[in-house]
């Protein structure tokens, strides 16, 4: 008996299922995809059907080689790449490329990277899924076709090097509407009353909303309207009307899907959705723990599904029953989600492989990222299937004449699926004395606070991806490169953690909304996505569908051809004179950021970096503080003087010292506080409201 040959897509991957297969096989990778279309020309033949035209990807053919004299070797070849449409169309590659019959049973797949399940798969192989890879190659195709028939369009009539994208644009353009929408919206005053209240013989004071008057909402518009309901109630007596007690359920979270993941790692750990993923895949591929080896500590991380094995269920009962008591176990086994349009359901939802391996005991095996994030997956799935949290509630109605108040607070009466996976931190509620219906309460306070209505919040990564998935644009493997290709060509970029279109971007938005309007249209995009899901059920013919889509495009490229006039977008001209000519330079934009050229250029090539330099002498030797940006394009903040000075910071210093300690402190901003300054000192916890 000979060797058998298995093909994978990553060294890491190979080095994890070798170990489980032992010696009858060999595991090889084939570094992801070994054909694809050229990328310089179009590479499908329009007249012929839409036929691709696949080449063997550049720095590939050497690999390719010995992937043929192996497989020769061998007995047999199967083919373990990722088990989505992207891998079944790399197995099918690969087949063709190593003469591999199309009716040989060479293609096994699995959910996680794990000794049962390796085993499993290699005992039930079967041939390639051909619908899958149809619906693979629609997706390029029809990708391939609007990037290199539309893309050109804007590098004439804009700039080189500028695309076009299926998914892509339609995201750019609700990035754009949400822009304008803030842009455009009025802000209006309004004014809200909190009292402070206490019982006549104690002093724990609490708060409570005015919220009502003679049973109408109340709507306060203005400061003098504001003070004449104070001094009302000023006059008036507060009395305790009614109060209300109940318990609430807080329903545990489901198991992570690639977008929720996303999220969640976005808006706790401060991850990027590129971050998470590459992370992800580590976690998947395998990892070398220590005491187990290289192991595969995740399922598939590519999924839109919450369902999970009954195995997975019951060695997480079993965990937490062990770990935190038999109460803590959910008994409700139906997992209740909504139903959404485009599940695939093909995969488990993202969970650990190994339940038992503790995020803290293999803490000191992993990476500090690749630590976090196993831990929040690891502590989502667990929460997932334990029970709920039960609180108890009060809600107390306060008259004062024919104004009704309010105020309410909760206690923990049950923690359930919080003792390990804690909700995002809520609004903090009123510690309420014993009170009684009937009862007067005195107040100590009474306030008016000023408010002005807020714009539409604008996509942070997380919301994005959010509603990309909410109307169904997209698969979970393409959220995070639309958002990577967004940044990229300079079409959006990020100002605190929220995603604002630049003049490029909405230069761009504005030609393909007039000139290609399916393009830029969700509910078309969507529904592509879901016959792409039919190609995949075996329900329908890629070529048919990919004609469908371009045949109109052809005349709308035609009519952008003849109608957009040449854009020109200005560079942007500064105060900074050019050493060589005199002339005031400009911020032109690269493959590395922006830096300051001569508007002279042929006659004058001077280029000088971009430095801004903060109002704020150094802490350490009193030169000039400059923004400077790291390898990776990070922002932070050094000394003019180095490498004689080293003065680093993160985090934005201003022009003032802390007054309990004496450093340096540093702007921050959070939603909650909005901005702020902090000291610097990481044992000295002073901090004060930004005046600025």
């Amino acid at each position: 008996m000979g060797q058998k040959l298995v093909i994978v897509e990553s060294p890491a991957k190979a080095k994890t299922i070798g170990k489980y297969l032992g010696k009858s096989y060999i595991v090889e990778a084939s570094m992801g995809h070994v054909r694809d279309l050229p990328k310089s020309k179009l590479g499908v033949d329009i007249d012929n059907n839409y036929e691709p035209k696949y080449i063997t990807i550049r720095g590939k053919g050497e690999l390719l080689d010995k992937l043929k004299r192996k497989a020769k070797k061998s007995e047999q070849v199967l083919l373990a790449t990722d088990p989505d449409r992207e891998g079944e169309a790399i197995s099918w590659h690969l087949a063709n490329a190593l003469k591999i019959d199309d009716n040989t049973k060479c293609r096994i797949e699995f959910n996680e990277i794990t000794k049962n399940a390796i085993k499993n798969a290699i005992k039930a192989p079967r041939k390639i899924n051909v619908n899958l890879v149809d619906a693979q190659q629609a997706r390029r195709v029809l990708d391939r076709l609007v990037g290199y028939e539309i893309s050109p369009i804007l590098w004439k009539k804009i700039k080189w090097g500028l695309s076009a994208g299926r998914v892509q644009s339609v995201t750019l353009k609700m990035i754009c509407e949400k822009e304008k929408a803030v842009q455009e919206f009025v802000s209006k005053e309004y004014w809200t009353v909190e009292c402070e209240l206490r019982k006549n013989e104690k002093k724990q004071n609490f708060i409570v909303q005015l919220i009502s008057y003679k049973q109408k909402k109340i709507e306060i518009e203005n400061e003098e309207n504001c003070n004449e309901i104070i001094e009302k109630l000023k006059k008036g007596q507060f009395i305790v009307n009614e109060i209300k007690k109940s318990t609430k359920k807080r329903k545990q979270p489901l198991p992570f899907t690639t977008s929720t993941l996303q999220q969640e790692a976005y808006k706790r750990l401060n991850f990027s959705t590129k971050k998470t993923m590459s992370l992800a895949q580590q976690l998947y591929e395998g990892i070398d723990i220590k005491g187990h080896g290289s192991i595969g500590l995740i399922t598939y991380m590519r999924t839109d599904s919450v369902r999970i094995s009954k195995e997975a269920e019951e060695v997480a009962k079993e965990f937490i029953g062990n770990s935190f008591g038999k109460e803590y176990i959910n008994q409700n086994n139906k997992v209740e989600r909504k139903t959404k349009k485009n599940i695939q359901d093909a995969h488990e939802a993202i969970r650990p492989t190994y339940i038992k391996l503790v995020p803290e005991d293999i803490k000191e095996s992993l990476k500090r990222d690749q630590y976090r994030l196993y831990k929040l997956i690891w502590e989502r799935f667990i929460a997932s299937q334990m029970e709920t949290c039960i609180l108890n509630t009060i809600s107390v109605d306060i008259n004062n004449g024919d104004y009704k108040l309010r105020c309410s607070g909760n206690s923990v009466k049950f923690d359930g699926f919080t003792k390990v996976y804690k909700p995002i931190e809520e609004k903090k509620t009123n510690k309420l004395p014993k009170l009684e219906e009937g009862e007067n309460l005195v107040a100590d306070k009474i306030d008016g606070k000023q408010h002005f209505t807020q714009p539409p919040a604008r996509f942070s990564e997380a919301t994005l991806v959010k509603i990309l998935e909410e109307n169904g644009i997209g698969r979970p493997s393409t959220y995070a490169p639309i958002i990577s290709t967004l940044l990229d060509r300079k079409y959006v970029e990020r100002e605190r953690k929220t995603l604002i279109p630049t003049e490029l971007g909405n230069i761009v938005n504005d030609i393909l909304s007039k000139y290609f309007k399916q393009i830029v249209d969700v509910e078309f995009t969507a529904e592509m996505e879901k016959r792409l899901d039919l190609i995949e059920e075996g329900n329908g013919s890629w070529k048919k569908v990919v004609d469908e889509f371009f045949s109109p495009l052809r005349e709308c490229i035609d009519t952008a051809e003849k109608e957009i006039s040449k854009i020109t977008i200005e560079d942007k001209v500064t105060d900074i004179k050019c050493d060589k000519c005199g002339r005031n330079m400009v911020i032109k934009h690269g493959r590395f950021g922006e830096f300051l050229a001569c508007p002279g250029y042929p006659e004058c090539k001077n280029t000088k970096p971009i430095v801004n330099e903060l109002d704020v002498p150094c802490p350490k030797c009193g030169g000039k503080v400059l923004v400077r940006k790291s390898r990776k394009g990070t922002k932070f903040y050094g000394c003019s003087n180095y490498p004689k000075c080293d003065f680093v910071s993160w985090f934005e210093p201003v022009n003032k010292e802390c007054p309990q300690c004496g450093s340096y402190m540093v702007k921050r901003y959070n939603k909650t506080k909005g901005e702020y300054i902090q000291c610097s000192n990481k044992e000295c916890k002073y901090v004060e409201k930004n005046q600025n």
